[in-house]
């Protein structure tokens, strides 16, 4: 006979419960879970619909942490796109991409969605908000879910379910309105208080609060730089027919994979040709080229790439290695925690760099240090100098390239600033989007492990850190580019797949990362997995993460 009941710890308290009791039915035992949105049950999250089947530690988390606010976005799409139906009936919504500090995303019907429209739904997700339904988790039988999504319209998700190998789905039931968004949900919708929905021509943002503070709706800050190079990327995804994950797979099961290749690199060198006749139209104005980007973007490299298309034009690229000017060690910031902070724009000494940029632009010779990170010391060598000519624009590449204060001493019509990132803009289905962030990081993790010897733990654990200096260092500051690269490749998460699920599987319930890890590998399932790589050119960026790149 099987366990009829278990052992459950919460702080220093225990329970002996039967045998599927609720991770929600513990909460209401605990005054400290009220708020909490999720659990974490030793080292998996669960939301408050799940049965527990085990001995386990249970930790409630609230919407301050990553795995509570990701449930908190997942419940808002669920509550907007009932909303939605309910106020504009037999509409389609599409779920895109982030935006400032929310979702961008459409409505397709019969006649446009204006303003008021947008208004209708903001007010019926307040209804419902103040109905506090909860959201029902169940497991059906592949054929139930097919009804289900048959009766709703929902062609997208069938044509996903029906590349899904499994007997079994997981729904999440809202009143009347059944979905899987494929992640983990908060209780009800009466947690979901914190919200802002702004009409955007042609579709809406819906704004939600961030981790630091989860009460409130930060003041929205227009991006439209990066709206319009997620607007080109989809209309370059609907020419080539590729819109969502069911559309890739199929083009690679029919032996597309080589063409998709082919016309995705071509892609980026037009794009990256174009740049670099930008530039070289103001070839004797523009002296600074700066690149910019979130981890894992490729901006190693895209500035190759660019340098070999200014040659072309005529024009012969220096680099100069922002690294070499960091302060000695002792002099480097600390952040909030007392822990020595490299990312800072304090951690460089400023007035050296500029002072040997405007030395070089002007024709002198200067001689670059080098950083001796063992000694955590600057060096000089005599042999490291450096004079450029006027057909030598100066390449920079770092975190902080967008931020004036890096270059305070150049006149901004002396630089051009290139802003790099992965802006995935393909999607599960219409109301499941792939984060960007994540793709990110699975091209950090197979780099750490291909040339650090680090494993997924180890991304996994540092990747908070990661995404913190880029919340601080490097989205404020993006739409100060005079360009923006996409530096995503619709192939690209196929071929990631086999070495992602490899390190991932690694992955015990015994590491703190396993539920990071079981996230991906449910979100990898998805893709149907290429590892003939011989199709991918050696100057591709993706090369830099695999490790055949032909610049290394």
């Amino acid at each position: 006979m099987g366990k009829e009941q278990i052992v459950v710890k919460v702080d220093d308290r225990e329970f002996r419960v039967p045998v599927g009791t609720l991770v929600g039915d513990i909460a209401k035992e605990v005054p400290g879970s009220k708020g909490a949105v999720v659990a974490r049950v030793n080292n998996d999250t669960m939301g408050f619909q799940f049965p527990l089947t085990e001995d386990c530690t249970i930790r409630f988390l609230h919407t301050d942490s990553e795995d509570g606010m990701r449930a908190y976005r997942a419940g808002l799409v669920f509550l907007f796109v009932r909303a939605a139906l309910e106020v504009i009936p037999n509409c389609i919504v599409h779920v895109k991409h982030a935006l400032s500090n929310g979702l961008y995303g459409e409505i397709d019907h019969t006649h446009p969605v204006i303003e008021k429209d947008i208004r209708a739904i903001e007010k019926r997700m307040k209804e419902l908000v103040e109905a506090d339904i909860p959201f029902e988790r169940r497991i059906v039988p592949r054929t139930e879910a097919e009804r289900i999504y048959k009766e709703q319209g929902f062609e997208d998700k069938l044509r996903l379910l029906a590349q899904n190998g499994s007997d079994e789905v997981v729904l999440y039931n809202f009143g009347w309105f059944h979905d899987s968004l494929r992640t983990i949900m908060v209780p009800s919708s009466g947690y979901l208080k914190h919200f802002k929905l702004r009409y955007y021509l042609p579709g809406y943002i819906l704004e939600y609060p961030r981790r630091a503070h989860p009460t409130e709706i930060t003041e929205y800050v227009e991006q439209g730089k990066l709206f319009n190079e997620f607007f080109k990327a989809e209309r370059w995804q609907d020419n080539i027919s590729v819109r969502t994950v069911p559309d890739l797979n199929d083009c690679i099961r029919q032996g597309r994979f080589g063409d998709l290749v082919r016309i995705s690199e071509a892609y980026h060198e037009n794009q990256i040709r174009d740049i670099a006749q930008q530039i070289s139209k103001e070839r004797d104005r523009l002296r600074i080229i700066l690149i910019a980007g979130p981890s894992s973007s490729g901006k190693t490299t895209f500035a190759q790439r660019l340098t070999v298309q200014l040659r072309v034009a005529g024009l012969w690229p220096v680099a100069i290695g922002l690294d070499d000017y960091f302060v000695d060690r002792h002099l480097t910031p600390v952040d909030e925690d007392g822990h020595a902070d490299f990312e800072a724009l304090e951690a460089i000494d400023i007035e050296l760099f500029n002072e040997h940029l405007t030395k070089l632009i002007q024709g002198e010779e200067v001689q670059l240090p080098t950083f001796h990170f063992p000694t955590g010391t600057r060096q000089w060598h005599d042999h490291k100098k450096l004079k450029v000519r006027s057909d030598q624009p100066i390449i920079i590449e770092g975190i902080h390239g967008l931020n004036d204060k890096l270059t305070a001493s150049i006149p901004k019509g002396r630089k051009f600033k290139i802003y790099i990132s992965a802006l995935t803009n393909l999607n599960l289905d219409y109301h499941t989007r792939i984060p960007t962030t994540d793709v990110r990081m699975l091209r950090r993790m197979i780099r750490d492990n291909q040339f650090r010897g680090h494993d997924a733990r180890a991304t996994i654990q540092r990747w908070p850190l990661v995404t913190r200096g880029e919340q601080r260092h490097i989205f404020p500051f993006q739409e100060d580019a005079d360009v923006m690269f996409n530096s995503t490749l619709i192939y690209e998460l196929p071929v990631l797949k086999p070495l992602a699920v490899e390190l991932l599987e690694d992955i015990t319930p015994a590491d703190p990362q396993y539920s990071e890890a079981r996230r991906m590998l449910r979100f990898l399932s998805h893709f149907v997995s290429v590892e003939d790589w011989s199709e991918i050119p050696c100057n591709s960026l993706l090369q830099e993460f695999l490790g055949g790149s032909c610049f290394e």
